[in-house]
């Protein structure tokens, strides 16, 4: 057996950047940090002349006879386009879990590539590197599969940690933030995140938000400039030490971020967000291309409590974390090996 994991992420600023719609005529950036939920598969090779996947979030299961036309489409879409890039296609099981559900805005689909990647690459007796592990998710999802979406997610949860992402038409860059433990540390005490109880797909936001870039539709360029240039800041005070600046900041992006597309927020939202600053919050946002899933709050440490209790009147549920350093990684493996 061999089991691998990849962290989901929250993106602090600049997100909508990392669309290549954007980025290949301004260039994006986006400060993020890899969190410690994370989706994982367990693989197993057995002596069968099929392949079967199994997936514990969508409840649902795959299975492939080699006679038939190995497609990757419709359920487990994913999976089964990065077990074809690989080559595999018969005499092995999958089965995918993941501690947060899909569709939340944490960047879980990418965490699904990356970790299907790191595990596959691992049992084809691949060393690939984490810059290329990231290249190759963004390849599945985008040019293979088609999807809407930016590339921020695979980095984050290829190279984990807390990081600054620069897009251009030459490539992606990581470099990790500079700052001192005792910021790091308080900056983890202070973010808070709370599950709206509703999940949503982002395609339809984010394929707005790809067109009107095309287009150069100028409230959404303007937009996309704003928030890269909160994202410079971000990263700027949070070397710096000051989190009070950067809770301010996380609002005024959020602020920005709601001209992206017509569904990135809703009445309900906005009530919650504003509920969270009027208890004590300094800024945040809902996590994601927008619509539902988590929304993420910076929250000095004497305000946490007021802020959990008039957001859980709104039925809204907090979930602890920490900041993940890891990165895609096999957590076990017992010498397996897959045949191609």
């Amino acid at each position: 057996m061999l089991i691998a994991r990849a962290p989901v992420r929250i993106s602090f600023a600049g997100g909508g950047t990392d669309l290549e719609a954007y980025y290949r005529k301004y260039g994006g950036m986006v400060v993020s940090t890899a969190i410690d939920k994370y989706f994982y598969v367990f693989l197993n090779v057995n002596q069968s002349n099929a392949l079967q996947i199994s997936s514990s979030d969508y409840r649902t299961f795959y299975r492939y006879d080699p006679d038939t036309a190995f497609l990757w489409n419709g359920d487990l879409a994913l999976p089964r386009a990065v077990l074809h890039h690989f080559g595999v296609r018969r005499g092995a099981s999958m089965f995918l879990a993941s501690e947060i559900p899909p569709g939340t805005g944490l960047g879980s689909s990418s965490s699904v590539a990356v970790a299907v990647i790191k595990a596959l690459s691992t049992a084809c007796g691949l060393t690939l590197s984490r810059q290329e592990i990231a290249e190759l998710a963004c390849y599945v999802e985008i040019d293979k599969i088609g999807m809407p979406i930016g590339k921020q997610d695979q980095y984050a949860a290829s190279f984990g940690g807390l990081n600054v992402i620069t897009f251009d038409q030459a490539g992606v860059t990581v470099e990790p933030l500079n700052i001192t433990p005792g910021t790091r540390q308080q900056l983890e005490q202070n973010i808070l995140l709370f599950f709206t109880g509703t999940a949503r797909d982002s395609a339809a936001i984010l394929t707005h938000q790809r067109e009107s870039s095309r287009r150069d539709e100028p409230r959404v360029i303007e937009a996309l400039h704003a928030v890269k240039q909160i994202a410079i800041e971000v990263r700027d005070c949070l070397e710096q030490g000051d989190l009070t600046r950067f809770g301010q900041l996380l609002d005024r992006a959020w602020q920005h971020k709601k001209r992206f597309a017509p569904k990135v927020t809703n009445p309900f939202i906005n009530e919650c967000y504003q509920r969270a600053l009027d208890a004590g919050a300094l800024g945040g946002k809902i996590t994601g291309a927008g619509g539902g899933g988590f929304l993420m709050l910076y929250c000095e440490e004497e305000h946490q409590s007021a802020v959990t209790r008039a957001l859980a009147k709104k039925e809204l549920r907090r979930m602890d974390f920490r900041f993940d350093v890891d990165g895609a990684r096999v957590l076990m493996n017992t010498g397996l090996r897959l045949s191609r």
